[in-house]
């Protein structure tokens, strides 16, 4: 079995962030996931056997403002995962994605990359509002547990079952973007943020 869980978030105003920075976020979340993929598939053919669960993201599904290069990537990780799966099954390979919510780790410390320009005014009204909003919502994330019994699920899932959520918010905001329009869902988000519309 193959668990790629590797990644941080890289979060601002797009403007705002060296192409260096850029670039690390997509060599850690994305070229990371793969080059380690690459180097555990001769095993895998050779065996016709074995598990790859890739950690995403509810980030992998929808997206937060100033968020750009972090959902960047885990859409990425979904789109990989998934167009993987076909290569794969046809010797009996299975691939996993697993997408928690907010979860009680470092995510926002040391796993949180913030770049902002302060000079850079017209962006500075969502910086606060979004800080805000994560700081109400953030005081209640869900135990690391609930990814461990997801991985667990994923890694010893025989069906053709491809993602699996982690946390009481992944469930319900993943329900609420699957079962609306775009302009409904991203306008109630922003409702929610406190954004101004259009």
């Amino acid at each position: 079995m193959l668990l790629n869980n590797a990644g941080y978030g890289a979060y601002g105003p797009l403007e705002a962030f060296p192409m260096e920075r850029i670039e690390r976020q997509f060599a850690t979340n994305v070229l990371g996931v793969l080059a380690v993929t690459k180097a555990f598939l001769p095993g895998f053919r050779k065996n016709k056997a074995g598990v790859i669960v890739n950690i995403s993201s509810i980030g992998g599904q929808m997206t937060f403002p100033l968020g750009t290069l972090y959902h960047g990537t885990k859409f990425a990780v979904e789109g990989l995962s998934e167009a993987l799966h076909y290569e794969l099954e046809a010797f009996g390979v299975r691939v996993k994605i697993v997408e928690p919510g907010m979860i009680k780790t470092d995510f926002g410390g040391r796993s949180f990359d913030f770049c902002n320009d302060e000079s850079l005014a017209e962006y500075q009204g969502t910086v606060k509002k979004l800080f805000a909003h994560w700081a109400k919502v953030g005081s209640a994330p869900s135990d690391p547990s609930v990814v461990a019994e997801a991985v667990w699920a994923a890694a010893h899932d025989e069906t053709d079952a491809l993602r699996f959520r982690a946390g009481a918010d992944a469930e319900q905001l993943l329900a609420d973007r699957r079962a609306q329009d775009d302009a409904t869902f991203i306008g109630a988000l922003k409702s929610r943020i406190g954004l101004a519309s259009g």
